[in-house]
């Protein structure tokens, strides 16, 4: 049971007003016992000195017993307290409480401390318990000469007298202690209930304040206006409490700086505890591993089941030493080649940071211009080799056979073109991928368009014995497009569908409007292409068949550039073919 600063207060101060109560009681008891008690014994001194007086001057025989009797009833009457007349030996002469009968039988008094005191000192006292009247009894004695004879002791006068009075003054005494003791109490009650009063408000207000700033309220403050601990101590309080605030908004601040930078990031940052359990993991790291559940608390293999990679940081981890190294890992995005940094925290907590870098795109890049720069160097060396060789056949063969060097110059004429058709196929190519490749977009009647380019290859078809046919419905709606990039598009495809076709056959260019887009097809009855070969047609220097494609002079980068100028128009290209029967390559232009 919690008892509160009420009762506290009140109880130690009743337990201490008790023990006060009791101390002061028993300490002034026996005072004012004692006081009161030598006081009555003064008292009953000086009345039998003149009692004492008028016993030794009365004059009886030792048997008469009735004077005795007599003396003693009236020296008591006038003292106020039992008269007990003895002889030196203890026999008794007269007592005031007594009768002459029951005198002979009464005990001998000569025993008694205060008879033996008198008759020793001169006087003597003690007090007794009485059993018959329940109470203290005070005996005082001195001794007297009876019979006349002046100058011996013969006997003694015993004055007896209950100490009622003294033990009524005690209880008054103690009743006024009790009751003091009581109304001290009371006002202290009052006072430790007003005194509580503003001490609890006091101390409800600090409890009320540490609670919100353990909250997290830090702004709270405390608002005591007394000049007393609990002032102090809630000065102190907002003292802790702007600290803190102050403190937890640098934090707060690193926190949210560290944060940004974090999940700006478009590394991904994995934070691994002592244990070896997840305790970070940045945004990119979620969206490169695709993980979507909360990851905080998993182990490095529940998050990624890659051997590479456990490996890796193992290694970090018992060496103390940066490590790196790549991995590929499968998810909903494919294969994915990973680049890692693994270092592990030398000082305590211990733990290890691990940061990963997508190095797919720059590892295909780098695949890419490897395959680049291989096959420009192939697609140069040979005709740079007829070039060179068919030159210095000229050279030789014009002072011999002069008639031979047009043959020669042909030859030199021929791949001197095909250089200059794949340098600027490269050129081209190398400028739609720039950044400052830009489109002159414009509504452009494909009618037109089609014509002029069946224009420019009416000679080149004649001499291969090729027909052109077109099927362009009516209503076909414009379309958006660059005019100048869309007659390149159909200059590559109708280039293409021209060299590997055969003689005497049709060469199509057939339009359809399909509800936003207008798809246009090239259409050519040639040898046809294997479907394994369709993923892969629109790369750089693809080629179906190299010696085929050498043979009509083709570059390798045709199709690429017609698939980037298409998606680049916001259309799309795919092939359709059949060994033997021909092909068909399609591409959409979104309708104007």
């Amino acid at each position: 049971m919690r008892l509160g600063i009420h009762s506290k207060l009140f109880l130690t101060l009743a337990g201490l007003m008790l023990i006060s109560s009791l101390v002061a009681n028993a300490y002034l008891s026996r005072v004012l016992d004692a006081d009161l008690t030598t006081q009555t014994r003064s008292d009953l001194l000086v009345r039998l000195s003149f009692l004492e007086k008028e016993a030794s001057a009365f004059e009886a025989g030792i048997e008469e017993r009735k004077k005795w009797k007599s003396l003693a009833d009236d020296l008591s009457y006038r003292g106020g307290g039992q008269i007990t007349l003895l002889l030196r030996d203890g026999s008794l002469l007269g007592d005031s409480e007594m009768g002459t009968g029951g005198i002979a039988r009464i005990e001998n008094l000569a025993d008694r401390p205060e008879v033996k005191q008198a008759f020793a000192q001169g006087h003597g006292s003690d007090i007794r318990w009485s059993s018959v009247l329940k109470q203290r009894v005070m005996y005082v004695a001195i001794p007297f000469h009876p019979f006349q004879k002046e100058g011996t002791v013969e006997g003694a006068i015993r004055f007896s007298k209950p100490l009622s009075e003294i033990e009524s003054a005690v209880q008054r005494m103690r009743k006024s202690v009790w009751s003091a003791a009581g109304i001290a109490l009371l006002v202290s009650v009052v006072l430790v209930v007003v005194l509580s009063l503003g001490m609890s408000k006091n101390i409800r207000g600090l409890i009320v304040s540490a609670r919100k700033m353990a909250s997290g309220d830090l702004g709270e403050r405390t608002h005591i206006e007394s000049g007393d601990e609990l002032a102090e101590l809630g000065r102190v309080l907002n003292q802790l409490a702007s600290e803190l605030q102050n403190a937890l908004g640098a934090l707060r601040k690193e926190r949210d700086l560290m944060n940004r930078v974090l999940e700006g990031m478009q590394e991904g940052v994995l934070l691994l505890g002592n244990e070896g359990h997840v305790v970070f993991a940045n945004e990119a790291l979620r969206r490169l591993l695709r993980l979507r559940v909360d990851v905080t608390g998993k182990t490095q293999l529940e998050l990624i089941r890659n051997a590479t990679l456990k490996r890796i940081i193992d290694e970090a981890k018992f060496s103390m030493e940066p490590v790196s190294a790549e991995f590929n890992i499968n998810n909903e995005l494919g294969s994915r080649r990973l680049l890692v940094h693994a270092s592990a925290f030398k000082s305590a907590p211990q733990g290890m940071l691990a940061v990963f870098v997508d190095v797919t795109d720059l590892r295909r890049l780098e695949t890419l211009r490897r395959d680049f720069v291989a096959n420009v160097s192939h697609e140069l060396r040979t005709p740079i080799a007829a070039v060179r060789s068919a030159a210095e056949t000229l050279r030789r063969t014009m002072e011999v056979q002069p008639e031979l060097s047009d043959e020669f110059v042909s030859i030199i004429e021929r791949n001197t073109e095909r250089l200059h058709q794949l340098v600027e196929d490269l050129l081209a190519f190398s400028h739609i991928e720039s950044k400052e490749f830009k489109l002159t977009l414009e509504n452009v009647d494909l009618q037109d368009s089609i014509a002029q380019v069946l224009l420019m290859f009416q000679k080149q078809a004649e001499a291969k014995k090729l027909r052109f046919a077109t099927r362009i419905p009516e209503g076909t709606p414009l379309v958006r497009a660059d005019r100048r990039r869309l007659e390149q598009v159909l200059s590559n495809l109708l280039d293409n569908a021209m060299k590997y076709s055969s003689e005497n056959t049709l060469v199509q260019i057939e339009v359809e409007p399909l509800n936003e887009f207008v798809r246009i097809a090239v259409r050519d009855a040639g040898q046809g292409i294997e479907a394994k070969h369709f993923s892969r047609l629109f790369e750089r220097f693809y080629r179906v068949d190299a010696g085929r494609s050498r043979e009509v002079g083709g570059t390798g980068l045709g199709l690429s550039i017609v698939k980037h100028l298409v998606e680049a128009m916001h259309g799309w290209v795919s092939v359709e073919s059949t060994l033997g029967k021909g092909s068909v390559f399609y591409f959409t232009l979104p309708v104007a």
